[in-house]
């Protein structure tokens, strides 16, 4: 009976993590690979959470240009209009 309260406390528990952002609703189809990629990190982390790959964003223009357009525009659409 231990065992099993164990188990469904540990099931418990990494069922908690939360969930990855969904990638941005934005056709991306004509951009290289690694302008989406940075888009989507930019775009995740317009809510709060910095995901960005460093090294990536230092060393190729496109991951850095599609990071620093996915955050922006990912911020202009989450913020609320005002009342």
């Amino acid at each position: 009976m231990r065992h099993l309260f164990l188990c469904l406390l540990v099931l418990a528990a990494v069922g908690c993590k939360a969930p990855e952002p969904a990638p941005p609703a934005v056709n991306l189809s004509g951009f290289p690979p690694a302008f989406r990629d940075g888009y989507a990190d930019g775009c995740a982390s317009a809510g709060g959470r910095l995901r960005q790959d460093s090294k990536r964003f230092e060393q190729d223009r496109q991951y850095a240009s599609g990071w620093r357009d996915g955050l922006d525009a990912c911020q202009r659409r989450n913020r609320k209009p005002a009342s």
